[in-house]
């Protein structure tokens, strides 16, 4: 599993799971709460994707996300 650097690489992987799954954008914006256009935006520029449209289009579209602890751990930043 290659790590997600830039926030186009969210965009393409959220699309490719949905095209890959076969439903349309309409069909998963109707799940997640979002216009389909909306939809499409994110896709395309998911820059503007808030934490909660990630988590439930992950978990419309089947996918998880994990953070690789020990990666984390050797941040100086404190949470």
């Amino acid at each position: 599993m290659k790590p997600i650097t830039t926030p186009a690489q969210i965009g393409s992987i959220l699309a490719s799971q949905r095209k890959h799954l076969k439903m349309s954008q309409a069909q998963v914006a109707a799940r997640v709460g979002l216009s389909q256009n909306r939809l499409s935006v994110l896709e395309t520029n998911p820059a503007t994707l808030t934490a909660k449209q990630l988590l439930d289009l992950l978990n419309v579209l089947g996918l998880e996300m994990a953070i690789d602890e020990r990666v984390a751990s050797r941040s100086k930043a404190e949470w």
